[in-house]
């Protein structure tokens, strides 16, 4: 086993970041045998650094198989690999008692763990939360391809001032060391010249205060998740916010068509759409035709079925297999995402060889809920979940709207726990009902049922009461 990387190198590495926004541009409109070559000397440069560093993989694995196709290794579950973090990371100095003490302390949100790695946790949407470190090379990747992909505009991760004179504003959950969050705080620590011009506006404060302080800040962009935005379209059109965003850049959730016809309408704005997860920032990005690209020289998705078996370009998958090529000290190999996606064979009008896709991922509702002060509440499925594990610290549930003042819970996890369970739900839930102006909210007890799925077999967290 090498020696601990702990003290190789800063948090940021200017020298990686040059290499990897390089890298990025050059390959913006390279043809697709370049593309490929690249995503092939990525995946066996990822396998043979897990296979050696890793004792998770190195014991799963065949002793050649870094010249094995990708689909001849085995499927990578969550659960699993967090039940193992201390053998599947590639750094032994990595702890996961250690990782997830830091994680844990909102003092240490985006400050660099063992002086070098970038560390977040991910939502519990498969019933477990991960923890997921990434090396300054992994983050260089991560913010090149944001700011140079994601509109060619993008003053969200590199150090280059591209949007000096924006407003941004994020709105999202802020509890938690999570991905976007981490993100943000990150650059605003590290460029001191956007500490100024970057702001983070929680979900979880009441509506009239989020609008409040959104009037008073007055962001020319607003990157947030798609529910979040039919929240502020709808004070803007009861004429409470009162701003003029250029931008919304939405990503977290499936944006449906009439969402964002509706969002765009409100506000008169262009929204930008991408694709990521706690597991890799970065997967797609939306071009100026509205295609939604993989970045597929940094990442790999295989579309598959219920059986793990590929489907065919077109064809939507039952759950996706994520293999990422940017992140070496914690490696992402067949890793099994809940998201259903569809590849397409041939090449986007705009040009670019990078391939379409369509992502169908979370696909929450907003719960209308009574007010103590009369009509209703709007509730973010975002931020019932960011309750929910937060406060509760339940990762596997079901919220169900049976009217304006009761919500009805389902648990994923063992019965034995439900009682205990129950109680630490209803208590943040009622504690967060309280503070945003709810009635008293009852909490109903269906932890014996199990959890609804919609036509697809998709599980969905929150779900609104069906309208008569």
């Amino acid at each position: 086993m090498p020696d601990s990387l702990s003290g190789a190198a800063p948090m940021f590495d200017l020298l990686s970041a040059g290499a990897a926004a390089w890298d990025v541009v050059s390959t913006a409109r390279a043809n697709p045998a370049l593309l490929a070559q690249r995503q092939r000397q990525r995946l066996v440069e990822l396998v043979r650094g897990a296979q050696s560093q890793s004792r998770w993989y190195a014991r799963q694995w065949p002793a050649d198989a870094a010249r094995q196709p990708l689909q001849a290794l085995p499927v990578q579950r969550r659960g699993e690999l967090m039940c193992h973090f201390d053998e599947w990371v590639c750094d032994p100095a990595l702890r996961l008692s250690d990782v997830q003490a830091f994680v844990h302390d909102p003092r240490r949100m985006a400050q660099p763990f063992l002086d070098r790695y970038t560390v977040w946790e991910s939502s519990g949407t498969s019933g477990e939360p991960g923890i997921f470190v990434q090396d300054p090379a992994a983050m260089a990747v991560y913010d090149a391809l944001e700011s140079l992909r994601h509109g060619g505009t993008s003053p969200w991760s590199w150090p280059v001032p591209l949007g000096l004179g924006e407003r941004i504003a994020f709105v999202g959950a802020t509890d938690g060391h999570f991905a976007t969050c981490v993100s943000v705080q990150r650059l605003r620590q590290r460029h001191p010249w956007m500490a100024g011009n970057l702001q983070a506006f929680s979900i979880l404060q009441p509506v009239e205060t989020l609008v409040g302080a959104l009037n008073a800040w007055r962001p020319s962009i607003i990157a947030t998740y798609p529910t979040a935005a039919v929240l502020l379209a709808e004070q803007a059109q009861a004429g409470e916010l009162r701003i003029a965003p250029r931008e919304i850049w939405t990503g977290g959730e499936t944006l449906e068509p009439l969402l964002r016809r509706h969002v765009q309408q409100v506000f008169d704005c262009r929204i930008r759409n991408s694709y990521g997860a706690s597991e890799m920032l970065a997967m797609g990005w939306e071009c100026d035709h509205g295609a939604m690209h993989l970045n597929s020289d940094w990442v790999i998705l295989e579309p598959v079925d219920d059986q793990y078996r590929p489907v065919r370009p077109g064809q939507a998958s039952s759950r996706v297999l994520l293999t990422n090529l940017a992140n070496k000290v914690q490696p992402l190999i067949r890793y099994e995402l809940e998201d259903q996606l569809t590849l397409y064979a041939g090449r986007c009008a705009c040009g670019s060889a990078l391939p379409v896709m369509h992502v169908e991922g979370r696909g929450d509702d907003l719960l209308h809920m009574d007010a103590r002060a009369g009509g209703t509440v709007t509730l973010l499925p975002l931020a019932l979940s960011t309750v929910m594990e937060e406060h509760a610290r339940i990762y596997d549930f079901q919220l169900r709207q049976c009217d304006g003042r009761t919500l009805a819970l389902r648990l994923g996890g063992p019965c034995s726990e439900a009682p205990a369970a129950l109680q630490r739900c209803r208590q943040a839930l009622q504690h967060f009902a309280h503070v945003q102006g709810l009635v008293p909210l009852e909490l109903l007890d269906e932890t014996s049922l199990p959890m609804l799925r919609g036509r697809s077999g998709k599980l969905r967290r929150v779900l609104a009461r069906a309208e008569t």
